[in-house]
């Protein structure tokens, strides 16, 4: 049988020049020392008699073969992650690794006594968890499990909701405030989210019933935002269950209607059949839903 003039490996040399534009780049991403890449590039490039980069003072560039190759690459790329979900999709004993996204928030206020909980009932699956608001992609493998707070989880993904969160207007006590009713919105200084969480329902609520010039402070995530709330340095838009943990925060509304909010637990439709993934979806359900009444429960002080 002849033998082909690229292999797999050769395809993701050219892949990996083509993102990074230099050898360096594609190096590290490869896993390699930069002479590997060069002579791989070199003899591929021999091989096939063509030259697959321009090389410049500003990196690699593709020639028109090249482009041809790294398309091809990409199908490949595509087709083999999807067979990878497939293929793990079809196991049935509860091992092996999950990797989780999440948020900062979720894990210290609710997660990690579930995930502790679950690696005691079962020690063969390891937990890898991947905190941050990016969204990873699940098609691509990123993640397996996301556990978001959202009010519209993608369309492309798997599972369910697990509980609804209510967001309130807090306080510290310290600014001695009881109530605020709406026409005195723009009578405090406000802490609200960061540029990331601009497209997040409570982000929106605050530029609309508030403006921009009335929020002094930006952070980019609902931990950092519940702690400076706290601080006094103004007032906030929170998360019920998250505002009840800080004893001197006071609310200032109820839950407010026009920011639904929910927890999800989501995968990719591929891997929703895989044991390792389907009890660890199974078990995050089961001890949310006996916590629900905690996260659920409206702003009282």
């Amino acid at each position: 049988m002849t033998q082909p003039l690229v292999s797999w490996d050769d395809y993701r040399t050219v892949l990996a020049v083509s993102s990074a534009r230099s050898l360096a780049g594609a190096a590290e991403l490869l896993a390699v020392n930069q002479s590997t890449v060069f002579r791989r590039l070199g003899a591929m490039e021999e091989r096939l008699g063509a030259r697959l980069f321009e090389r410049s003072r500003t990196g690699y560039s593709l020639t028109a073969a090249g482009e041809g190759m790294v398309k091809l690459a990409e199908r490949m790329s595509e087709d083999i992650i999807e067979f990878e979900r497939r293929l793990t999709g079809q196991d049935l004993r509860p091992q092996g690794e999950v990797r989780v996204t999440t948020n900062d928030t979720l894990v210290v206020h609710l997660l990690t006594p579930i995930f502790a909980s679950f690696r005691k009932a079962y020690p063969e699956i390891t937990l890898d968890v991947v905190v941050g608001n990016q969204s990873l992609n699940l098609s691509k493998r990123d993640a397996d499990v996301a556990i978001r707070a959202t009010a519209d989880p993608p369309e492309t993904l798997v599972g369910r909701r697990l509980a609804e969160i209510p967001w309130a207007i807090y306080a510290a006590d310290s600014m001695g405030l009881a109530e605020l009713d709406p026409v005195d919105y723009r009578s405090h200084a406000w802490i609200g989210l960061g540029d990331n969480l601009a497209a997040l329902k409570p982000s929106r609520w605050l530029v609309q019933h508030v403006g921009e010039d009335r929020i002094g402070w930006r952070i980019n995530t609902v931990l950092g935002l519940a702690e400076a709330v706290a601080e006094g340095a103004g007032i906030g838009l929170l998360p019920c269950f998250i505002a009840r943990t800080f004893p001197n925060l006071v609310p200032l509304s109820g839950p407010i209607a026009e920011i639904p909010g929910s927890l999800w637990i989501l995968t990719h439709p591929d891997l929703r059949s895989t044991a390792r993934v389907r009890v660890f979806m199974d078990h995050v359900g089961s001890e949310v839903a006996r916590r629900r009444s905690q996260i659920e429960g409206v702003a009282q002080g």
